[in-house]
């Protein structure tokens, strides 16, 4: 395992200095999933929710957390993103699969936004059932590829 880079030769907490590293296309996609009782499931799929269309309140909720990543997790940087698509998708009678691919041409990579946007997708699909489903739960979450960068091409 290599070093960690959020700290300096003392402990101290940084921001890693990408300023000299090359810029390349880089991707990452994760995944998270939401587990809840089959009505549930029904009333989300039927858009008869009290608070609107869960999917696309939650795939909203994705896209923009994507962009405030750099905002939620503190050593996180700044991007500009170039893209971010995050699907929503019943598995089962009582499971949602939440996917998000996001792309930046940058100095380094956009693991932490692809799962940021798959965690507060599946935050927001809790939030917006949780008057009728208390007992919902939430993961796994996992990266499931990344390419670009020095450290090249990752998948689970």
């Amino acid at each position: 395992m290599t070093d960690l880079t959020h700290f300096d030769e003392h402990g101290a907490s940084r921001m890693v200095d990408v300023g000299a590293k090359e810029i390349t296309h880089r991707m990452a996609r994760a995944e998270s999933f939401v587990v809840m009782q089959t009505e549930t499931l029904k009333l989300i799929i039927d858009r008869r929710v009290a608070k609107g269309d869960v999917l696309e309140v939650a795939r909203l909720a994705g896209i923009m957390a994507t962009k405030r990543t750099a905002d939620l997790i503190p050593l996180c940087h700044p991007l500009g993103i170039d893209g971010v698509d995050v699907n929503l998708q019943p598995v089962d009678a009582t499971t949602i699969r939440i996917e998000a691919t996001v792309r930046v041409h940058g100095r380094t990579g956009v693991e932490m936004e692809a799962l940021t946007a798959v965690s507060v997708a599946a935050l927001t699909i809790y939030d917006m059932c949780k008057a009728v489903d208390r007992g919902m739960t939430l993961g796994p979450t996992r990266l499931l590829e990344k390419s670009g960068g020095k450290s090249g091409h990752f998948k689970a």
